[in-house]
Parts: structure tokens; sequence; C-alpha cells
């Protein structure tokens, strides 16, 4: 099924790049407000918060550039997926093991991060459904050559 030239399998795509997309924005700005915290005390950031900006950045940025017509056929795409889905899964290592137990006692700020870190195990997930549908989109739409002189295709 194909509305206009793109098939169902690339709006399925667009709307996990989406989603991923607007995930990866809403921890930039959970982990953001911290860093401006510690900007205006005049506090250099903790590096666990720059880590949550650059893997919610590097996430954000990917996930608008696979929504480009046919950036998604490159090869390597499901290997840069897997990099992505290992740098939330440490996030999530990080500040779970801060906030997940930690009681909020009315603390509006250890309420927010804990709800952070949920966020950040979704789209560790829609990384993972991410990583795994485009290894069986290559490894089903690659160009077979036979094995002996890789001219004849199979």
């Amino acid at each position: 099924m194909a509305i206009g030239n793109f098939t169902l399998s690339y709006m399925l795509f667009t709307i996990l790049h989406f989603c991923q997309f607007a995930l990866a924005i809403t921890v930039c700005a959970l982990y953001g407000v911290e860093l401006d915290r510690a900007r205006k005390a005049n506090v250099s950031g903790d590096s666990k918060w720059i880590y949550a900006e650059v893997v919610g950045g590097l996430s954000a940025i990917t996930a608008l550039l696979y929504c480009i017509p046919y950036i998604l056929r490159f090869a390597a795409i499901w290997v840069w997926n897997l990099v992505l889905f290992i740098l939330w899964i440490v996030l999530f290592g990080i500040f779970g093991k801060m906030y997940i137990n930690e009681n909020p006692e009315g603390n509006h700020d250890i309420v927010r991060m804990r709800s952070a870190v949920w966020v950040v195990l979704a789209n560790a997930i829609l990384w993972l459904v991410s990583f795994i549908a485009n290894l069986v989109y290559w490894w089903m739409h690659k160009e077979r050559r036979s094995r002996f002189t890789s001219r004849a295709k199979v």
C-alpha cells in the first residue's frame, strides 16, 4: 500500500521517528532545567546532565534526518540505531539508579526527574524498535549477489 510515492513502511518509520524526536526534545527540556540552575548558580554543569543533553540532541537530530526520504536505505543506519539505543540505556542506568527508588516527599524536582527517567526508558525502547526494524528492512532489501563472482543477482 502506498500513499503518493511513500509506502506503508516509510509512513510507519516516519511515525516512529517523530515519536523519537518528541521524546528526545522532552528529555532535553527536563534535564536542561538542571543545567540552567547550575548556570544561574555559576556552577559548572554536572557531566551526567550534559551527557543527557548530548544523547537527547543526537537523537533529535538523527530522528529529523531519518524523515528525509530514502536516507533509511543506507546500510549502516541500523548500526547507528544500535549505538543510540546503547546511549539511552546507559542514560537510563545513570539516572534510574539516582531517582527510581528516591522518595520525593513533596519535592517537585525529584518527581520531575523520576518522570524523566521513564521518558528516557521509553526513548530507549523506541530506539531498540528502530534498530530491529531497520536491521530487518536492510536484510530484506539488500542487493544480493552470487557468492563466487558477485556478478549475478540472486
